[in-house]
């Protein structure tokens, strides 16, 4: 199999010095990287994408959003994405790594918002005309920060992207209800919670009793927790993250369907293969034919 490329911000730089950040309209950033961003592909750093005019298609992670006027997403680092687009696109796009935003907060982590520290969360939001014409002022502005040699420019950069965050953050939230009381929030911390212990031991741990064990927690506020914030029980956020797992190795890694079960912790070949078909609709060859044609 191929290999899915990963790249990295200075591709896109056109001789700037920084590897840090990255900003241009979507038009031009369409021209500039073609030759990088025509297949799916994985990046190693966090980016938003405004889009202000055109249609299309936006893969991430194996799911399909559609695009239009007012679509605003958000990739983390790690996810396979592409898309297809009509010729009037148009919009906005930013990258920025780990490294840029987090040396300057001390105790905001670009995990911290729901969209990048929460693979169950949808990566799209689709914004009214009051809050697409408020996006596109701040989205304006940090491109024009970007192209200035002010004074104090990362740290008005990093405030308008914190503007942006915060104000998707707020979006969120508004479709989950929960989220916005005190006991949401708690109830958001204890989901990152567990999903960054699944990240640690989803390839040999697949119960869920394991996990509320080391929450301290019992399995049924655990699966409590997780049908508040994202309206799936625990289990089915575990399958998710471990067929997503498996979907991305299909993709980019040379081994058999056995190999890739038996790395995800599956000794029975047959019993991976009906997870991954209960889960995604289709058997794991059917995957690969599909997303190899």
């Amino acid at each position: 199999m191929n290999s899915i490329s990963v790249l990295h911000i200075d591709l896109f730089q056109s001789g700037r010095n920084t590897s840090d950040f990255y900003f241009n309209t979507m038009k031009d950033h369409l021209v500039v990287g073609h030759r990088h961003i025509e297949k799916p592909h994985r990046h190693d750093f966090y980016a938003a994408v405004l889009f202000t005019e055109g249609e299309g298609v936006h893969e991430i992670d194996f799911q399909k959003y559609e695009v239009s006027k007012g679509s605003l997403f958000f990739l983390s680092p790690g996810q396979v994405h592409s898309w297809e687009l009509s010729e009037n696109i148009d919009g906005y796009i930013f990258f920025c790594s780990q490294e840029f935003y987090e040396m300057h907060y001390v105790n905001q982590k670009l995990r911290n918002f729901p969209f990048f520290g929460s693979v169950s969360f949808p990566r799209k939001l689709q914004l009214n005309a009051i809050e697409l014409e408020k996006n596109i002022r701040l989205f304006k502005e940090l491109g024009d920060e970007f192209q200035s040699k002010s004074i104090m420019k990362e740290g008005l950069m990093l405030s308008l992207m914190s503007q942006i965050f915060i104000n998707a953050t707020r979006l969120f939230s508004k479709d989950f209800d929960t989220l916005a009381s005190s006991a949401g929030i708690s109830y958001f911390k204890r989901y990152q919670d567990f999903e960054n212990l699944i990240e640690q031991h989803f390839t040999e741990q697949k119960s869920i009793a394991y996990y509320a064990s080391l929450m301290g927690i019992s399995p049924k506020h655990l699966n409590r927790i997780s049908q508040t914030v994202v309206q799936k029980t625990a289990t089915d956020v575990m399958t998710e993250r471990v067929v997503l797992e498996a979907k991305r190795m299909l993709m980019y890694l040379d081994e058999s369907l056995v190999e890739v079960a038996f790395r995800l912790g599956y000794e029975e070949y047959s019993y991976f293969v009906r997870v991954f078909r209960k889960n995604s609709g289709m058997t794991p060859t059917q995957f690969i034919k599909k997303y190899k044609a």
